[in-house]
């Protein structure tokens, strides 16, 4: 079950055409040949990690200042990166990545710099064009690390470098990639699964220095809104990056020493299934094929403009004709594009607008959210359902494992309604249905074109209403209804026949809401 969670983490988006131009970092699962360039894999096995080996004083450090983020240390590793370390130093101290950016930004994986074209197609070493800079197992993509971004190859490293954030792994996942190729040694084991990273990458990338101190700085910049391409909306400028020496300073190697680590979310009371009252307006969507309508709470004191935003579309008849473009099962459905490829949409005010995200909602099963290409500020049209799944004690816990802290009120619902959990915080939550959820249980089975998310048949939106509540049953949980409904001459798949969660971690970006305008491209 939890596959879909880590697909949704290390695919949030699609790793795509952006990697055309020179000096990117992939996430790339494909390539087994993941060990030293210089050492089999047989040898690698006994090579302790040196991450986290503490500097001596005295020791070249580099301290970087990121514009209204703050200071972040590394340590280098001369000693197993000689010429990476070399080049960065030299570039710091001509001043070469002052008042550059960081251009490329994805959650949960790195924060990519160092270009003076700042689109990643762009920069070169203090020797001019590329450097070759090898690999050495005794340093790892655990997070912090910081490596050089390559065009395929340690060959044609130049200044680009990235600050890996990752995510952890479970017994599972490494497993997973053990059988897939990847060598990864006990010691590499207990830091990927307790500290973080990102395994997939060690022995294609050039790591030669860790984050000692300023991690925090890291991990905020990794949430920043993106648009194309991954870049920023706002530009995160690196200020000055500057040599020095370890002079004794505090250590701080993990994530979990700063203050503002994830913590269990404030306690509140969750909205998502308050009773309706009378003369309250509500959704009523009805499907093609399907005799009951779909029928949506909304909720205007927590997503204000999201509601506005809705209500303002439907009473147009902008939904009316359009179809649900992508399904997942045990996911959720996704709608609201005039495109129907997931390219398309504008808001009520025309363009895009921010929505922002309220912790009295959650994704729970029946929840009603706006898609995005990266931040609630670029919501449009397009919306999805949330089907997702029921999850025991033991994922909850895995789940937070990965750092989603759930309180206690959301664990409930995840446990008996369900939902997609790790979507919380991300998306404008506006609605949840009252009505209709055995409907949207049943699309999410439909048959979808082989290799894509889109139905094979159109699932077509009939008409969207705006009504007033009047005193109609109110059903929000899927166990509310007697049996499942078929569509109209319809069969559902059969679980045989239903994709598996075996495809792995590294298959598509199917556990994110996208819109395809951007490099997360859902279709």
């Amino acid at each position: 079950m939890l596959k879909k969670a880590l697909a949704y983490i290390m695919c949030l988006v699609s790793v795509s055409a952006c990697f055309v131009s020179c000096g990117n970092v992939k996430e790339n699962n494909d390539n087994k040949d993941n060990t030293s360039v210089t050492e089999s894999a047989a040898d690698v096995q006994s090579v302790p990690v040196a991450n986290f080996t503490a500097p001596e004083k005295g020791d070249t450090v580099i301290i970087m200042n990121v514009r209204d983020y703050g200071e972040v240390r590394f340590r280098l590793f001369p000693e197993y990166a000689e010429k990476g370390v070399e080049n960065f130093v030299e570039l710091a101290k001509k001043g070469y990545y002052d008042g550059l950016t960081f251009h490329r930004v994805i959650s949960d994986f790195m924060i990519q710099g160092g270009d003076p074209n700042g689109n990643g197609t762009g920069g070169e070493s203090i020797w001019g064009g590329k450097f070759e800079g090898g690999t050495d197992p005794h340093l790892i993509h655990a997070t912090g690390a910081l490596a050089y971004a390559n065009s395929g190859s340690t060959a044609a490293n130049g200044s680009q470098f990235y600050v890996v954030t990752g995510r952890l792994f479970s017994n599972d996942d490494i497993t997973y990639l053990r059988n897939n190729g990847f060598n990864i040694t006990p010691q590499q084991e207990e830091i990927y699964k307790t500290v973080g990273g990102y395994p997939t990458l060690d022995g294609n990338y050039t790591v030669f220095g860790q984050v000692y101190s300023g991690l925090d700085v890291i991990f905020k910049i990794q949430n920043v809104a993106t648009g194309a391409n991954d870049k920023p909306q706002k530009d995160v400028i690196i200020d000055s990056v500057k040599v020095g020496e370890y002079d004794g300073e505090e250590i701080r190697w993990y994530y979990r020493d700063y203050e503002n680590a994830p913590s269990v979310p404030e306690e509140v009371e969750l909205q998502n299934f308050k009773p309706i009252e009378d003369g309250e307006k509500v959704i009523t969507m009805k499907i093609e094929g399907y005799d009951d309508p779909v029928k949506i709470r909304l909720f205007p004191e927590y997503a204000e403009k999201g509601v506005e935003n809705f209500i303002g579309l439907a009473e147009k008849g902008y939904y009316d004709g359009l179809t649900f473009h992508r399904v997942i099962k045990d996911f959720m459905i996704q709608g609201g594009d005039p495109l129907g490829t997931g390219m398309g949409g504008e808001s009520v005010w025309g363009g895009k607008f921010e929505g922002g995200t309220d912790n009295h909602l959650t994704h729970a099963a029946g929840a009603v959210a706006y898609a995005n290409s990266g931040s609630t500020s670029v919501n449009g049209s397009q919306f999805y359902i949330v089907t997702g799944e029921v999850y025991s004690s033991d994922e909850i816990a895995e789940l937070e494992k990965y750092g989603y802290l759930l309180s206690e009120s959301q664990k409930e619902i995840y446990s008996t309604v369900g939902g997609t959990p790790w979507l919380d915080g991300n998306y404008t939550i506006f609605g949840q249905v009252y009505s209709g959820l055995d409907v949207v249980f049943d699309i999410q089975n439909c048959e979808i074109v082989m290799d894509t998310d889109k139905p094979s048949t159109p699932i077509v939106i009939e008409y969207m209403t705006v009504e007033e509540y009047s005193g109609e049953e109110q059903r929000f949980r899927l166990t509310d209804y007697i049996e499942p409904v078929r569509k109209s001459g319809a069969e559902t798949v059969s679980s045989d026949e239903e994709t598996t969660e075996e495809e792995t971690t590294a298959e598509s970006d199917e556990e994110s809401i996208t819109e395809a305008e951007t490099t997360e491209n859902a279709e």
